[in-house]
């Protein structure tokens, strides 16, 4: 070689010097990116892997009924695609009334795209797929709008995007409620807002913010209600803190949200009003009121590495409604950046956004450690307002949960700012920041849900015993009939194909003259009567009134026969069926009462 010529780089990483230390390449900006989402999607496979460990027949055990349901509006969605059916309505559940899809949040998005894998493997490995990707998914879209939007280093954004995926609110309804999970469009929407107040293409930008809306719309509106309240108090927040920036933004983004109107209304407006007014369309979903407690802001979730036990208290809410829950340590951290980053309108305006959705989520009244306290809540002020009546109040701290990430994700970039790479403190900084990331996260790390293995499904479901007894358009009957409590028929109708409907269910429908949105549908007295012989345990007296009411309910369903699958109570049941309809026949693992006979309402 000649003087001076360097010697190529050697393939195994070495410096080329015998004896010298190995050189390592690198990652690029591209490889470290999809580095950080494969640990977000590794993240998320741990959290759900005691179901990915049997999906077929593990379920989620702390979200009751859900997964049944999700099941459910998978394989529905998936019928619909193939046999072109409406994917707005069905009639398999609550037959004949029906069931609005589209009011149901059965999230098409998903849904539809996932048609062949819901196909091929069924619909529970469609619902762990879409757990799996919602959680890793969503990380990685706040990670990349923290780092391309906000301008975080990469370190910076890994650490935001890993709170906003897998914060403890979303854990929690991971446990059953994917809408709350998929949240990987609302980085993008908001990226595209960001985009258009910086005055780039505004009609480019509006197209694309207005196909976004239109997709999350199909996904959950609610998340777009709640993304667009928190937008809209940032919006108010940061306009008082730069009025002078605002004004230059204003009208940008007015343009770019008429465009995105114009995209978005004619891609949701069918949808929307079949929603609001189709069949089975209800006005507004009454629930009871459901504030944080003021203790909730600053405990552990039950899902969290420093979680309590589930005991009766204030802490003890349900494991799917655990919508704060933050842990203190993370809390003090969160205040102490607002007050330190003070001076950045953005991280003020941030700080604004927490407080509103805090007080917002306490509800009309404020509870402290499960005692009223008298002091009206600013939910009041909301609560009656349309859409707003519908939500539930305490998943305004889902809100919070991005504005922190955001909050992270400068704090970290400002801390190790103090002291630039290749200066003496450099390691003592990161060593610090490191230290004060791990106090407020590590307690709040999720742990794995709970998952437990299903009863298996009778062989009359599995072994298409049941086409022997149903006639196409007829329905089967299941004692008790699927509600709230019990949704455990729909997954024996999943399995059967959806060769047949059922009446009554798990579903949001409409009540009463007013079409006020409940669970599950209106009791017809004999469902009435199985449910109260489930719930006491003890079989009532069965009189002529109930036997004419039977045969009037049968004679509604359009029922062909009614079957008492494996249930904790079947003897009770047996018994006020076999008072009801006479002897029934055991048949592939239930019990079958053959109701065509004309005196039982099947002719």
């Amino acid at each position: 070689m000649t003087a001076g010529a360097q010697a190529p780089p050697r393939a195994d990483g070495a410096d080329g010097a015998d004896g010298a230390p190995p050189r390592y390449r690198r990652l690029s900006g591209r490889e470290t990116d999809l580095a950080i989402t494969a640990g977000y999607l590794l993240a998320a496979f741990a959290v759900l892997g005691r179901l990915w460990a049997a999906p077929g027949r593990r379920y989620l055990v702390d979200g009751g009924q859900d997964q049944t349901q999700w099941e459910w509006f998978f394989a529905v969605t998936a019928r619909a695609v193939t046999r072109l059916d409406d994917p707005f309505f069905t009639t398999l559940q609550n037959f004949p009334g029906g069931v609005n899809l589209m009011a149901n949040t059965v999230m098409l998005g998903v849904s539809v795209p996932l048609t062949p894998v819901t196909l091929a493997f069924g619909p529970p490995v469609t619902w762990a797929l879409v757990l799996t990707l919602g959680l890793g998914g969503s990380a990685a879209a706040w990670y990349r709008l923290l780092h391309r939007h906000l301008g975080a280093s990469r370190a910076a954004a890994a650490v935001g995007g890993a709170f906003c995926g897998f914060a403890p609110p979303l854990i929690s309804h991971a446990n059953a409620h994917p809408n709350f999970v998929v949240l990987a469009v609302i980085p993008f929407i908001i990226g595209r807002l960001v985009r258009l107040a910086r005055g780039r293409r505004t009609a480019r930008d509006g197209a694309v913010l207005g196909l976004l809306a239109a997709y999350q719309i199909y996904l959950g509106e609610e998340v777009l209600l709640l993304t667009a309240t928190g937008l809209a108090v940032f919006a108010a927040a940061y306009a008082a803190f730069r009025p002078a920036a605002a004004r230059a933004a204003a009208g940008r983004l007015a343009a770019g949200l008429g465009v995105a109107a114009a995209v978005f209304l004619p891609l949701t407006a069918y949808a929307l009003v079949w929603q609001f007014f189709g069949a089975q369309s209800y006005d507004g979903l009454v629930h009871h009121p459901s504030g944080n407690d003021l203790t909730e802001l600053t405990a552990f979730a039950r899902q969290s590495l420093a979680g309590h036990q589930a005991v009766p208290g204030p802490l003890d809410a349900s494991p799917t409604e655990q919508n704060a829950f933050f842990g203190w340590p993370l809390a003090v951290l969160a205040a102490a950046l607002v007050v330190w980053l003070r001076r950045d309108p953005l991280v003020r305006a941030l700080g604004v956004v927490i407080g509103a959705a805090v007080l917002l989520s306490l509800g009309t009244e404020v509870t402290v450690a499960g005692r009223p306290t008298g002091v009206p809540g600013p939910w009041r002020l909301v609560s009656g307002l349309p859409l707003y009546e519908s939500v539930i109040e305490s998943r305004f701290t889902l809100v919070c949960v991005p504005a922190a990430g955001m909050l992270l994700a400068l704090g970290v970039d400002r801390f190790l700012a103090t002291a630039p790479p290749g200066t003496p403190q450099a390691a003592r900084v990161r060593l610090l920041c490191c230290v004060v990331l791990a106090q407020a996260l590590v307690p709040v790390v999720p742990k794995p849900l709970a998952a437990e293995d299903r009863p298996p499904v009778p062989a009359f479901f599995t072994g298409g015993t049941w086409r022997r007894y149903v006639r196409p358009g007829r329905t089967l009957v299941p004692a008790p009939l699927p509600d709230v409590p019990d949704a455990t028929p729909l997954h024996w109708q999943v399995e059967a194909g959806l060769g047949f409907p059922v009446p009554e269910g798990y579903f949001i429908g409409p009540f009463g003259p007013r079409r006020e949105g409940g669970y599950g549908a209106a009791r017809r007295p004999t469902s009435d009567l199985l449910a109260k012989a489930r719930d006491a345990g003890t079989p009532p007296v069965v009189t002529d009134a109930d036997r004419a009411a039977a045969r009037a309910d049968l004679a509604y369903w359009r029922a062909d026969a009614v079957v008492l699958g494996p249930n904790g109570r079947e003897q009770v049941l047996h018994e006020v069926l076999r008072e009801l309809l006479g002897e029934g026949r055991r048949v592939g693992g239930v019990w079958v009462w053959d109701v065509r006979r004309p005196a039982a309402g099947g002719g």
